[in-house]
Order: structure tokens, then sequence, then C-alpha cells
């Protein structure tokens, strides 16, 4: 599957820059089918052109990369989103609007791969995600016995040491693996909160920033 993509950005160099990483991507390619400098012309090109996912930058002039996402998402097809940005402080903005990833720049082709991949794997088609999709259950060990948790039952996942506690309403599990390959794995299901933790999005009501009274 190759993305169609838009660039949305009103640097013309950060559109430069954008477009030819997504040159340099493979499983799954990207296609750019046009750029956008401002919100107005992203909403055109998307009139134009089918679009698979927006790469969206946040502060432009007139209305924000935010607010544009809100109105993609009224779309009768609405495209994926990510996005880019040299203001890591509107993550939580991006939550809010269900993007699927947030990079920074500058951008790292292999941060770039991921997002479309992550972006891949939520635009499948239902048919092709019922024969490809991934395991919904996670296997533990605990004790001897081998025990499948259901992903739509976790509620948070956190690093421990070499380990990862997995939280569900009822009980805790230790789990061996990685938090990365499970969101990697599980686009869907969780977000990262904090490098030691992944969230499941549907236990999330509201995000808050705290800063410490020193900083």
């Amino acid at each position: 599957m190759t993305l169609k993509v838009l660039v949305v950005d009103d640097e013309a160099l950060a559109r430069s820059r954008l477009r030819t990483l997504l040159g340099d991507c493979t499983a799954p390619g990207a296609e750019v089918v046009g750029e956008a400098a401002d919100a107005a012309q992203a909403m055109a090109a998307i009139g134009r052109e089918a679009v698979d996912l927006v790469l969206l930058d946040i502060r432009m002039p007139g209305m924000d990369g935010v607010a544009l996402a809100r109105a993609l998402a009224d779309l009768e097809r609405p495209p994926a989103v990510v996005f880019v940005t040299a203001h890591p402080e509107h993550a939580v903005q991006a939550f809010e609007v269900a993007a699927v990833d947030y990079l920074t720049k500058p951008v790292r082709l292999e941060r770039l791969q991921q997002a479309l991949q992550k972006a891949q794997r939520l635009l499948r088609p239902a048919g092709e995600l019922r024969d490809h999709a991934p395991q919904e259950t996670l296997i533990i060990q605990d004790r001897g016995r081998t025990e499948r948790v259901p992903v739509a039952e976790v509620l948070y996942l956190k690093a421990e040491l070499k380990y990862i506690t997995v939280r569900t309403a009822s009980r805790s599990y230790i789990l061996d693996g990685s938090l990365s390959e499970l969101e990697e794995k599980y686009p869907a299901h969780f977000m990262r909160i904090h490098r030691n933790a992944l969230i499941a999005r549907r236990a999330v009501r509201a995000l808050e920033k705290h800063f410490d009274a020193d900083e």
C-alpha cells in the first residue's frame, strides 16, 4: 500500500524536506499528492485529490493545524493526521484531535517511517484488517500458567526495570516485553503519555500539563 500524502506547512523549506524524506520511505511507501501553506490551500487540495494522510504543521497563519485537524475529522472520509511541529508542548492538543502520531522537527526518517506504518494500520480496509490484524490478546506467563489478556481490557502499561506492568480493571499482570513494541503493534488502543507508560485511549478523559515549581 502506498499512502497518498498531503504536506501542510507554511514554510516552503519544511515542506521540501518532508517531501525528500517521504521519497525515502518504504513499507509503506508514500506519494506526495499535494502541498499547502495554510488551511485553505489544504482543504482545496483535499477537494481535488484523494488523500490518505496529512502531515500537518501546527503553527500556521490563519487557522492553525489543530483547528484544521478538527475540520478534517468532519469530512465524510477523513484522512489520517500526523502533526509535524517544532513545538512539542502541543502534544496534548494532538491527542484531543486523535492524531495518529506527533513528530518534532527536525524529523528523522526512522520516526517518519514509523508514523506512516501507524497510519497504514489504521487506514486498512475492514476486510484486510480481518485477514491481517495483529493479535488482540497479550500472552502472559503467570506462575507456570499461560493467560490471554484481551487488549481491550487493558487500562495502562508501565515499564518497570526489565518488565511491564499490565493493569486491567480487576488486577495487574507482569509481561516480558517492551513498550515500544506494544505501542507499534496496537496504535489504535494505546497512546504514550510518558517514556515509561502507555495508556488505553478509551480510558482517557482529559490530559493536563504540570510543571515543577523551579521550571
